[in-house]
């Protein structure tokens, strides 16, 4: 009997493995590190929705030195989360990037000034130092200046001058900028906990200046979405990634913990998971992962009004840059 027993188990042990391959694999390019801007991906895989769908994935982290659109592009990812700026000057520039779902609704980037520097609305921007960060996200900062008609080199009163600023608040804190960069669910955050309160601040949300540009997107390589069998894996992906986000945003605490269990630097701390949890499902509230149309000619429209030096985001009218087909499969709904 014992020996029976002991042969099961090996027999079983075996199986796993090849239960294990039998998996798809799917890889997974975040656009930044480890947060709560990414939960969805990480409750799918913690609360087993990829597994329910036969996938393998592998979420990997970004950083400020990795670019989700050079890694998809080198073979390293089958799917990235990015910005729809970024996405589609990628595209105009030789990687044919398409859209397959937008989680996330709306937008949380904005402009963040102190009050006291005197800024109190954009016509007080003119002779100010802000803050602009780059690799992607200076599209809707250029586009809202040439709206406003204001110059961005610094040479003049009349103009501004840009700062590239790193992904921090060190700028504002340090008095180095008039106004910088943030994000509702993350920087501006820190701004609040370095001790300054919601008075003492201005925000300019960039989708309240009519501006707005989509952001954390899901995007594929065109050429894969002609593999029948690569379709079915992203159809299976989106599907568990939304259920993901809809857990995340009815739980957004135990959201949070999954989130720092899965940072491997250990940088996060659970207080600021739950925060910007909670701000992120504002952005993702709503979403059923379908990309809304007017949207998307929304983003066009904004970075179009704006081509220059500064802003070579794109310069004609994309084509093939979005589809339906993925979430119409995904969510059995129409979009």
């Amino acid at each position: 009997m014992k020996t029976k027993i002991i042969a099961g188990a090996l027999t079983l042990g075996l199986a796993l493995p090849a239960a294990a391959q039998d998996m798809d694999e799917v890889v997974l390019q975040l656009k930044w590190v480890t947060q709560a801007q990414f939960a969805g991906y990480y409750v799918a895989e913690d609360q087993g929705f990829y597994e329910d769908e036969n996938l393998d994935v592998t979420i990997k982290p970004g950083g400020p030195d990795i670019a989700p659109e050079q890694v998809i592009a080198g073979g390293g990812a089958d799917v990235i989360v990015t910005w729809m700026a970024a996405g589609l000057a990628a595209r105009e520039r030789g990687v044919p990037l398409v859209n397959i779902a937008q989680p996330f609704a709306t937008g949380g980037l904005q402009l963040t000034c102190l009050k006291e520097t005197g800024v109190e609305s954009p016509e007080d921007f003119p002779g100010r130092t802000l803050g602009v960060w780059f690799f992607g996200n200076e599209y809707p900062f250029y586009a809202w200046m040439a709206q406003l008609g204001i110059d961005t080199d610094g040479a003049d009163e009349d103009g501004v001058t840009v700062l590239k600023q790193a992904f921090n608040v060190d700028p504002l804190l340090q008095g180095q900028a008039d106004c910088i960069s943030t994000m509702t669910y993350n920087e501006y955050g820190q701004i609040l906990d370095a001790g300054y309160t919601e008075e003492e601040l201005v925000n300019f949300n960039y989708l309240e200046e009519g501006v707005g540009m989509l952001e954390d997107g899901l995007y594929v390589l065109e050429e894969d979405l002609e593999d029948e069998a690569f379709r079915d894996r992203m159809e299976r992906f989106v599907r568990a990634s939304m259920k993901g986000w809809k857990w995340a945003e009815e739980n957004p605490e135990e959201a949070a913990q999954i989130v720092v269990d899965n940072d491997m630097t250990g940088a996060q701390t659970l207080d600021h998971q739950v925060y910007m949890m909670g701000e992120v499902a504002k952005l993702t509230e709503g979403s059923d992962g379908s990309l809304d149309e007017a949207d998307y000619r929304q983003t066009v429209e904004t970075l179009l009004s704006a081509i220059s030096e500064e802003n070579p985001a794109i310069t004609e009218e994309p084509e093939g840059a979005w589809t339906h087909d993925i979430t119409d499969e995904a969510l059995g709904g129409e979009s």
